[in-house]
């Protein structure tokens, strides 16, 4: 009797746990069925993809606010680094942008110059220099080399940053990226105080063929080329020593990009979205969108077939000088110098 007693209380609990059990294993079914149905496309790994383009994407945008090392720009000081301190050149970099904001022409700041270096610093580490150039394509270089602990980068507003790239068919209008290839817009500011550019000039040039409309967006299912809707020269300025430029940002290529192809000194401006590129070009400017039927023109001169690499490409018959040069104000008069490479 004891042990039936004992009986007839278990089963009350061992059923009421079984329907617990029961009632779990059924709400996870449910929450698994839903989660399944409200993902994109109802795939389960859509969500762990997405949060992963996402986390690239803002990498990329986080590498655009970049400096030279060792280098130090002089200039007028808008904010003091005795008083004003970060832990990273990157937040330095961003303090002087929000004082570039608005559409109210140039930039409060243009400048900055951040000591990063503990060892070389020492008290002076974190000091963040927010400055104002006189002239911002030709800033006031205070030291350079390795015994330099700063770092140092340019901001660019509206109106600024951008040169003239002159051809016998016109003047394309190119706003340069500091913030994503410091090294090479430096390079461009040094070609800028020649008199000349004896060497610099395109010498390839091929259509976008059937694998890209006129807007340069690419066709479904078409291949990506040859031809790749690009004109190709060179900015090396003969006489003058080139250095290698290391490799910077390397976005997708957009129409209008221009982009060194290694180390440079060749580069091209592509008439194309080439999202197949990502990654394998440092971009440093882009060519107004004003300006790009210049580039098409160019792109239609006649052209005779080569070989580079077991490559077909198409290179010019008559190769196109090149000049750059800084422009007058008044030719910026209708140009949006707010240009951004996407």
């Amino acid at each position: 009797m004891v042990r039936r007693q004992q009986n007839d209380l278990e089963t009350p609990r061992f059923t009421s746990l079984i329907l617990f059990f029961l009632a779990l294993i059924s709400f996870a079914v449910v929450y698994t069925f839903l989660s399944f149905i409200f993902r994109p496309n109802g795939h389960p790994l859509d969500a762990k993809f997405e949060s992963f383009t996402v986390a690239e994407e803002g990498d990329q945008i986080g590498q655009c606010c970049q400096g030279i090392e060792n280098l130090e720009f002089w200039g007028g000081a808008v904010k003091w680094g005795s008083d004003f301190k970060f832990n990273s050149s990157r937040m330095c970099c961003e303090a002087c942008k929000a004082m570039c904001t608005g559409n109210d022409g140039p930039c409060l700041c243009d400048t900055w110059v951040f000591c990063g270096n503990k060892k070389s610093c020492g008290s002076r580490f974190g000091e963040c220099w927010l400055k104002k150039q006189k002239d911002v394509l030709a800033p006031d270089r205070q030291d350079a080399g390795q015994k330099v602990m700063w770092t140092s980068g340019l901001i660019f507003g509206k109106g600024q940053g951008i040169v003239g790239l002159e051809t016998e068919y016109g003047t394309l209008h190119i706003k340069l990226f500091p913030e994503c290839a410091p090294h090479s817009v430096a390079y461009i500011l040094e070609l800028l105080t020649l008199r000349h550019c004896a060497g610099c000039q395109f010498h390839r040039a091929e259509s976008r063929g059937q694998s890209w409309d006129i807007e340069g967006n690419h066709i479904k299912n078409a291949p990506y080329g040859p031809p790749f809707g690009l004109i190709q020269g060179t900015l090396e300025a003969l006489g003058t020593a080139f250095k290698k430029i290391p490799r910077e940002v390397c976005p997708s290529i957009r129409r209008g990009s221009v982009a060194w192809i290694g180390s440079g000194p060749e580069f091209f401006i592509s008439l194309s979205n080439h999202e197949e590129w990502k990654n394998s070009y440092t971009v440093f400017g882009s060519v107004l969108p004003e300006n790009m039927e210049i580039v098409e023109k160019i792109a239609q001169l006649p052209t005779k077939s080569d070989v580079w690499n077991n490559i077909n490409v198409t290179v010019l018959k008559k190769p196109v000088p090149l000049r750059l040069r800084r422009l007058k104000k008044s030719s910026l008069g209708g140009v949006d110098a707010n240009v951004r490479q996407k």
